[in-house]
This record gives C-alpha cells, sequence and structure tokens, in this order.
C-alpha cells in the first residue's frame, strides 16, 4: 500500500476507465493533450462521472496556448466550472496569468469562489511564472485551493526536484504540491524517496493505457 496518491492524466472517457482500471486514485480528465489539454466536452464530463468510482478532477481550459485569457474566455472558464459543480466531480484545474507571466490573483479568486465546494487545482501556468516560489506563497494565501501542480518551474518533476521540495515546505499543511512532468510507473518511487509529497501526476504514471 502506497503512502501517496496517483493521479492519471487521461483525455478520454475510455482512458479514464482504464486508469481506474489500473489502479488510480484519481484522474485529471482534459482533451486534447496536445494542447496541454482542455476542458473536455460536457457529455464526457457527466458520463466519467456516472461511470467512474474514483474521484475526477477536470481542466478548465478554454484553449491551447498561453494562459492570459480574454474577458469571454474568463466567462467561459466560469461557466464550465459552475457545470462541473452541477455534475458533482471532485474538484477543478485552472489557472491564469498576467501580460508579464505573474498569477493573476483576482481572476484566480472569483474562479476558487465560484468552484466552492469543489476542490481547486491551480495547473502548471505556475511554472511560468517568473518567480515559483513567490506565487506558491500568493496561493497560500487563497483560501479554497487544496493543489498546485507543477515540475517546479523546469521541463520535468525530476529536473524541479529541490524547488518542489522547497514548494512543499511553503505550502505545509495548508495544501498539496503534487509534482507532475514526466512522472512514469518506472520513476515514480524514487520522485517519491525524493520530495515526499503526498500526490504525483502523470500520463505514464500507471504505465501505458
Amino acid at each position: 500500500m502506497t503512502n501517496f496518491i496517483t493521479e492519471a492524466c487521461v483525455e478520454s472517457l475510455d482512458e479514464a476507465l482504464k486508469a481506474e482500471a489500473l489502479g488510480a486514485d484519481r484522474v485529471e480528465l482534459c482533451a486534447n493533450l496536445a494542447l496541454d489539454g482542455i476542458t473536455p466536452e460536457r457529455d464526457v464530463i457527466k458520463q466519467a462521472k456516472d461511470l467512474l468510482s474514483i474521484p475526477i478532477r477536470v481542466m478548465i481550459r478554454p484553449r491551447g496556448g498561453d494562459f492570459i485569457y480574454s474577458e469571454a474566455e474568463f466567462k467561459m472558464m466560469k461557466q464550465n466550472i459552475e457545470f462541473c459543480k452541477s455534475v458533482g466531480v471532485e474538484g477543478v484545474v485552472f489557472g491564469i496569468l498576467n501580460e508579464d507571466k505573474t498569477l493573476d490573483l483576482d481572476r484566480i479568486a472569483v474562479l476558487v469562489e465560484i468552484a466552492k465546494p469543489l476542490k481547486v487545482v491551480i495547473h502548471k501556468a505556475i511554472d511560468e511564472t517568473p518567480d515559483i516560489l513567490k506565487a506558491t506563497e500568493d496561493i497560500v494565501k487563497i483560501n479554497g485551493i487544496n493543489t498546485i501542480l507543477t515540475s517546479g518551474g523546469k521541463t520535468t518533476a525530476e529536473e524541479g526536484i529541490s524547488t518542489l521540495k522547497r514548494m512543499i515546505a511553503i505550502a505545509g499543511n495548508q495544501l498539496e504540491i503534487m509534482p507532475a512532468g514526466s512522472i512514469t510507473k518506472e520513476n515514480l518511487d524514487q520522485m517519491h524517496k525524493s520530495v515526499d509529497a503526498w500526490a504525483y501526476h502523470g500520463r505514464q504514471i500507471l504505465g501505458v493505457f
């Protein structure tokens, strides 16, 4: 029995079901991972909630590309969070940046309020911020955020180990720092020995779907 959570990143209902069968503790449900994940279709979210017995966290991202969103895109994010609430998934996953790549804390706070009581994950947009440790401190201060999904500002979680450990120290018991970025079934145990996080996220975290 492992003492951490494995979260599988999936881009279809079929993959979500396979992840559960392989022993995932929860899934992050996305569409189009070629774009690093966008919000899945509403019928896919609904079907996943109906068919899976493990927790589902849904990507709230209106398009690929950067994380600087127009007012119309922000409105779409709000509507998709409301839908996820109505369906009853466990949580939602999002991130918004300002033009200077700092976290858009005002808009993030608005989405967190809308999402309550769902769990909220701030995704790897944080890896693009100029000061990831300050960004972590800022996120800790927003009541209602449960998790930061991050590679520690690097391409892979292994490269980001030293920063991940500092982020975990900043977060304390306030929220979960969930390492992501090329975490696989093969390197998962070693990653856990290195950073001792509560949860880990990956496309291949349980092997190949």
